[in-house]
């Protein structure tokens, strides 16, 4: 949000001015220090008012969710599967490419350049995700996966506005305040699923979704990618998104998806 990047700029410009004193490019007192300066003269943003959550659905919704996405034709609406299936961000997805798909292995390797940490990503691939990708057809002028009429990368509009189309027909794919839901906010329904309703460890779920475990003692001992348990884990949040949860706590199957 635009008062985090505010605070992130305001201290990298410090730390840069800091360095120039330090180096003797430059005198006097940094005009971009907050504490004893600018702390002064600017209203103080809390960290609850940096964080705005993007809105997401809730869990026990996904799985109506996916049925309603598989009647929809087009690659932009399999994109969107096919994020939901992985955990991954919109503009993974979106870049994928044939070569780093390993179909017999079962295996999705997202190079260290388009991830957000800078650091290659192995995604295990459920069967459903595996079935997906066996259906999309193959360009011989693009390595591309999801492609758009001129073989160019899908943009992140074009996945959103199959949701927004989704909610526009009176689905009501929006989250507990009524805001349309967000292609990042399939990232958070999975990790809060797998917080309310598996038994996974909290370093299973933060690897499926390439984040940094917060603690740096618990990121020295935790130095694996948990990749077998990760694997268990996207299996069986394919079967919970193939299954429609009705309030009477029946569930059925979706006769198209798989795990």
């Amino acid at each position: 949000v635009k008062n985090e990047t505010a605070t992130r700029v305001r201290g990298r410009i410090e730390s840069i001015l800091g360095w120039a004193t330090t180096s003797g490019f430059r005198s006097g007192e940094n005009p971009a220090r907050w504490k004893g300066h600018l702390e002064n003269l600017l209203a103080t943003i809390s960290r609850a008012q940096r964080i705005k959550n993007h809105p997401s659905l809730a869990w026990e919704r996904m799985g109506a969710f996916v049925h309603d996405l598989r009647q929809r034709d087009g690659v932009a609406a399999r994109a969107v599967e096919f994020a939901i299936l992985t955990a991954s961000r919109s503009g993974e997805v979106r870049g994928a490419c044939w070569s780093e798909i390993d179909l017999a292995s079962k295996v999705w390797t997202i190079p260290a350049s388009r991830m957000k940490a800078k650091r290659e990503h192995g995604v295990p691939l459920s069967t459903a995700a595996v079935a997906l990708l066996k259906r999309l057809p193959k360009s011989d002028d693009t390595d591309l996966i999801f492609t758009g009429t001129k073989r160019q990368a899908l943009s992140d509009m074009s996945l959103t506005a199959v949701i927004r189309r989704m909610n526009s027909e009176a689905r009501n794919w929006t989250d507990k305040d009524g805001n349309t839901i967000t292609m990042h906010g399939f990232r958070s329904t999975f990790r809060m699923r797998a917080a309310e309703s598996t038994n996974y460890p909290r370093e299973v779920a933060e690897h499926a979704l390439a984040h940094q475990l917060p603690d740096a003692v618990e990121r020295a001992y935790q130095r694996g990618t948990q990749f077998t348990k990760r694997a268990a884990m996207m299996s069986e949040w394919a079967k919970f998104c193939g299954t429609i949860r009705r309030e009477s706590s029946e569930v059925v199957p979706i006769n198209r998806a798989t795990a």
